[in-house]
C-alpha cells in the first residue's frame, strides 16, 4: 500500500483544519503512521484509499483541535489602529494563522487556501470545519462525510449550512485573482518595485481603498490608503530605502520575500507578505515576521547584492 502520493492534498487538508503548516506536518505523519498500522483491516470494498486516509485524517485533526483556541489573523480580533506609529509588540502567546508554502506541496486547489478564508474557517467548529472542507473543497458526497465523521447524512447536511451561512459572513473583497491569475502577478510585480524603492506615493495608488495591512504576531493592523501609507513611510524611515525581494506564491496568492538593506551592503529576510489582490488593485496585504514562516517557506535569511535582480 503505497500512501505518499496522498501526503500533499493530505498536508493540504490539514492545514485548513489547523491553520498552521507545521501543524499539518506533524498531523498527517500521524495519519500516515495510523493508516500503516491498520493497512492489514483496510476494506477496499468499503472506500478507496483516499477515502480511507481523509477518515483518519479527520480523526487525527478532530483530537488534535479538541479544546484548541482558533488561529487568528490581527483583523479578527479588534477594530483597525489609526495610530502609525503605535508600538510594534508582538503576541507570542497567540496562536496565530500561518500561510501555506505553495512551493512545498504540488497541490491541485489553491484557490480555498486564501488566508482569509482559511482564517474564516478557522471560526467554525472544527466538525463543521471538517464538513466544510471534505463536502465543498474535496467534494466527497454526504454520504462519503457522514462515514468518515460517524454520523449521518442529514446531520453532515446541516452542519454544512451552518457553516456555509457563518463563512459568507468573513467580507471577503470580491473580484479576487485565481492562482494563475496573470493581471494579479502583475500588481504585485509593481508593488514590489515600488517597495523595493521605498515609493510610498507608487504603493498606494495600488491599494484599494479599504485595503487592510496586518503583521502577525503584532496584533495590531490598519485599513485604508492613508494608514497603510502613514504606516509605510515609518518602516522605511526605521529601514532605509533599496530593499530586495523574491517573489513567490502562498496559498495561490501572491507573495513576496522582503529583504531590507544590510549594513554592509546585502540585504537580510525582514518579512513575507502575503497579497490579496481584487479588481485590479491590493486588497490585503499580510506580513508576516515569525521565523517559523520563513522556516517553512525555506526562505534564505541573507541575499548577497549579486543575487538581487530589481523586479525578479
Amino acid at each position: 500500500m503505497d500512501l505518499e502520493p496522498y501526503r500533499s492534498e493530505l498536508i493540504a487538508y490539514c492545514y485548513r483544519m489547523s491553520g498552521s503548516f507545521h501543524e499539518a506536518e506533524d498531523l498527517v505523519q500521524e495519519t500516515m503512521l495510523r493508516a500503516w498500522k491498520a493497512r492489514e483491516r483496510y476494506d477496499a470494498s468499503r472506500a478507496s484509499v483516499r477515502t480511507w486516509l481523509y477518515r483518519i485524517a479527520t480523526n487525527v485533526c478532530l483530537t488534535a483541535l479538541e479544546g484548541r483556541a482558533r488561529r487568528p489573523l490581527p483583523s479578527g480580533l479588534g477594530a483597525p489602529s489609526e495610530n502609525p506609529g503605535a508600538p510594534l509588540t508582538p503576541a507570542f502567546d497567540i496562536p496565530w494563522l500561518q500561510p501555506f508554502p505553495d512551493a512545498r506541496h504540488d497541490v491541485e486547489v489553491r484557490a480555498e487556501l486564501r488566508l482569509a478564508l482559511v482564517a474564516a474557517m478557522q471560526v467554525l467548529p472544527a466538525r463543521q470545519r471538517a464538513v466544510l472542507v471534505l463536502r465543498e473543497v474535496l467534494e466527497f458526497s454526504a454520504a462519503e462525510v457522514a462515514e468518515q465523521l460517524g454520523t449521518t447524512v442529514a446531520a453532515v447536511n446541516s452542519a454544512l449550512q451552518r457553516a456555509r451561512a457563518a463563512v459568507a459572513d468573513v467580507g471577503d473583497p470580491g473580484g479576487i485573482g485565481e492562482p494563475d491569475d496573470a493581471g494579479a502577478r502583475e500588481v504585485v510585480r509593481r508593488y514590489a518595485l515600488a517597495f523595493e524603492a521605498a515609493d510610498v506615493p507608487a504603493l498606494v495608488r495600488l491599494l484599494t481603498d479599504d485595503a487592510v495591512l496586518e503583521m502577525p504576531p503584532v496584533p495590531l493592523w490598519y485599513r485604508g490608503r492613508r494608514d497603510y501609507g502613514r504606516f509605510m513611510e515609518r518602516v522605511f524611515e526605521m529601514r532605509g530605502t533599496g530593499w530586495a525581494v523574491r517573489h513567490l506564491t502562498a496559498g495561490g496568492e501572491p507573495a513576496f520575500a522582503a529583504y531590507a538593506p544590510g549594513p554592509e551592503g546585502g540585504f537580510r529576510l525582514h518579512t513575507l507578505q502575503v497579497f490579496t489582490v481584487a479588481g485590479g488593485r491590493i486588497a490585503r496585504n499580510v506580513v508576516f515576521a515569525d521565523p517559523r514562516v520563513f522556516e517553512a517557506f525555506e526562505l534564505p535569511l541573507e541575499i548577497s547584492p549579486d543575487e538581487f535582480v530589481p523586479g525578479r
